[in-house]
């Protein structure tokens, strides 16, 4: 048995009917010219299932130790995986339009994984008009993290359109060779000397070091929540209570569309805002539309938990590696100048605070920030006291066109979780030319959540004009 990272495990803690802790996401690809389809959609499955040698923890399900439910939870080898079971395949009813695809979607991310098996789905989906096919994956949130999830696809693909592979995504076998084209070498094992080990007045040092930094930080917290601390935005401080911030059903709502990478960066380029700052402007305009025609737009701003990846070039193995700063969204200002004014002096007061930590230090933040939301989870008053009004995430992709065994892939959209006090998730990637959005939304707290696909697109626009690019 493996034991569970406690920031992994959290989300296992936190998991529940009406609170499924997978992630995910739907790649879109493009059949090659001339091909059998037929032929090509079993090829692919039988890739995916040809994995024998999992990477860690894809071969693993969840138990528990000697104290149960109430101890740790630990990694356990599965010695029987089925591979049939995890690999599915579907179709879509016709006309096979976007709108059946998200549909199909929703349904499969509201149900729970089965935490008996391997805690991981991968569905293949034909039948969509454009000559196209999808690609649903659901992950446990405990298993990867964003960039985690992006290297699952990356391992899959090739920037080649001749390329071809037949390895499986999630064996062993073709992380390591995407490994070893990035030049990551294998570790070597380490044979104890005296002058290689670590003095204890060195780790001493470190740990007080560590105690020094986050004390700073929640100084500056308990700055902020007394008035203080500039344009740092914390959790539960003046997050106003909307729609959004409800007790959510099990059943979801996913939809997704993409944007140019031009328009988004010519807006930064001529406000002088980064990319990350432009995209969080942009669904500030869109929720303040969508609360708007809800006649449900409160007096505060909403708050955004905006993940930041504190995830080392070199780390391959963590499962989650993240921190999180608060965006203030400024959802109350009309003119959207000022909102994108107020997201960037708080985004740049969040990193600043941040950067003061080491990722070790970062990481134990977001950790102990969790224990205050597990206990409202648990307590079941998190609808009362939400730490955020919503969760938008930007999980820089790569930059090249990807295929695999010549089908090109066309869009990456993420599929993430949502909470009891606050319904919504927006995550984006950033591939190739486009900004890819999943938007994952509770169902009944949020029935017309394809209305915020327009709404954004409104914000675009309204930034362009702000910007006086059109």
């Amino acid at each position: 048995m493996r034991k569970i990272d406690l920031n992994d495990a959290a989300f296992l803690y936190l998991e529940s009917r009406e609170t499924p802790m997978h992630v995910g996401g739907v790649n879109l690809f493009t059949f090659p010219a001339r091909v059998n389809q037929e032929r090509f959609m079993a090829r692919l499955g039988s890739a995916y299932r040809s994995a024998t040698e999992f990477r860690r923890p894809f071969g693993e399900y969840v138990t528990t130790g000697r104290l149960g439910p109430l101890g740790p939870l630990y990694w356990e080898q599965d010695e029987d995986l089925d591979m049939e079971y995890h690999v599915r395949h579907s179709a879509l009813p016709r006309p096979g339009r976007y709108r059946e695809l998200f549909a199909l979607v929703s349904r499969l991310h509201s149900t729970l994984l089965d935490r008996s098996r391997p805690l991981w789905e991968v569905h293949l989906i034909e039948g969509l008009q454009n000559n196209q096919f999808a690609v649903y994956s659901k992950l446990h949130h405990a298993t990867i993290d964003g960039v985690a999830g992006l290297r699952l696809t990356e391992a899959m693909c090739a920037p080649n359109r001749r390329a071809r592979s037949d390895c499986s995504p999630l064996s062993l076998e073709a992380f390591e060779k995407f490994k070893a084209a990035r030049g990551v070498a294998r570790p070597r094992p380490v044979i104890p000397r005296e002058r290689e080990l670590r003095a204890v007045a060195e780790v001493f040092r470190e740990q007080l070091q560590t105690s020094a930094n986050l004390l700073n930080y929640l100084k500056s917290h308990a700055a902020t929540w007394l008035g203080g601390g500039g344009g740092l935005a914390i959790p539960f401080r003046h997050v106003p209570k909307t729609s959004i911030n409800r007790r959510i059903s099990g059943s979801r709502r996913f939809v997704a569309q993409s944007w140019e990478f031009d328009r988004i960066h010519a807006i930064g380029k001529a406000t002088g805002a980064t990319i990350n700052d432009v995209v969080l402007a942009m669904c500030s305009g869109a929720l303040r539309r969508y609360l708007l025609a809800q006649r449900d737009l409160p007096e505060h701003s909403l708050r955004a938990m905006v993940p930041v990846s504190v995830r080392a070039a070199d780390d391959y193995e963590s499962a989650n590696s993240v921190s999180f700063i608060t965006a203030d969204l400024g959802t109350r200002h009309a003119d959207p100048a000022k909102r994108l004014a107020v997201i960037t002096e708080s985004t740049r007061a969040g990193k600043s605070l941040l950067t003061g930590l080491s990722p070790r230090e970062a990481t134990l933040y977001a950790g102990l920030s969790q224990l205050p939301m597990l206990l409202t989870h648990l307590l079941g008053m998190a609808d009362r006291f939400p730490p955020f009004s919503t969760t938008i995430s930007n999980v820089p992709g790569p930059r090249k066109q990807l295929y695999w065994n010549g089908a090109r892939l066309d869009g990456m959209y993420p599929a993430s979780a949502v909470f009891h006090g606050f319904a919504l998730n927006i995550t984006l990637v950033s591939y190739y030319r486009h900004l890819d959005f999943g938007i994952t939304a509770c169902r009944r707290s949020m029935p017309q959540v394809q209305r915020l696909i327009d709404h954004l697109e409104e914000s675009v626009v309204e930034l362009e004009e702000m910007a006086g690019l059109r």
